[in-house]
């Protein structure tokens, strides 16, 4: 078993984490969006003390690679790579659309319809648009992390293939479009825990990060507004 450092501000919500043996020692968590940059390093410190962890005890820095908040992904990113390259420890990536799918799958009605539910993680990407990714019961990719324009006409199509339960911050406008009873909707983000048993997962299979050229996973080009001319 090992120690981790887990870093995600990809969202609303930033965490930051310790864990040993696969249990919380210490967790951070911020509210405000427009602080994640000034509450990571002040957060990692506080874990680490609590926790009574040396920096080069971690043996991986975990952290999440997007889809979400363009800015928060490059600063969580940044740091991350940063300890992992300064302890020399392994960088594990983490997609929130398959944290999210981790999440869903602890919903009652995936054991109803094991065989062919399926989990459609979701963040608001604005208007009708998300970024989006569909996953089987046991997390295998049914449709890889892509944005998505929601209609009527997509999500029947995806409920032709068996149940659905949309999750994710982009499952609101989801609910407006469509009522079905094989159509299901868990209002709730991802949590620490769900953080944890996915980069257990990574850590076991050795699947680690390049530091050098890990990148987040943005799906579209931010847009930015040019000024206006006089």
């Amino acid at each position: 078993m090992a120690i981790f450092l887990y870093i995600d501000t990809t969202s609303e919500k930033a965490i930051i984490a310790i864990s040993k043996d696969a249990h919380l020692l210490a967790l951070e968590e911020n509210s405000q969006s427009n602080t994640h940059a000034s509450f990571v390093q002040v957060a990692i410190e506080k874990v680490m003390v609590h926790a009574q962890i040396k920096m080069d005890a971690i043996d991986a820095v975990v952290v999440t690679l997007g889809p979400g908040s363009y800015t928060g992904l490059r600063v969580g990113l940044a740091s991350a790579k940063g300890i992992a390259y300064a302890i020399n420890k392994p960088l594990i990536g983490i997609s929130t659309l398959a944290l999210l799918a981790q999440h869903a799958s602890t919903h009652p009605n995936v054991k109803q319809h094991q065989n062919n539910i399926q989990l459609f993680s979701m963040i608001d990407a604005k208007r009708m648009e998300v970024f989006g990714a569909v996953y089987k019961a046991d997390k295998t990719i049914v449709v890889p992390e892509q944005a998505i324009i929601l209609d009527t006409n997509y999500l029947e199509s995806l409920l032709h293939n068996g149940p659905v339960i949309c999750i994710g911050n982009g499952a609101t406008k989801t609910k407006a479009l469509k009522t079905d009873p094989a159509l299901y909707f868990l209002e709730e983000p991802y949590d620490i825990q769900d953080f944890m048993q996915l980069a257990q997962i990574k850590w076991e299979q050795k699947q680690f990060e390049d530091i050098a050229y890990s990148r987040p996973s943005y799906l579209k080009d931010f847009y930015q507004k040019p000024p206006q001319t006089a």
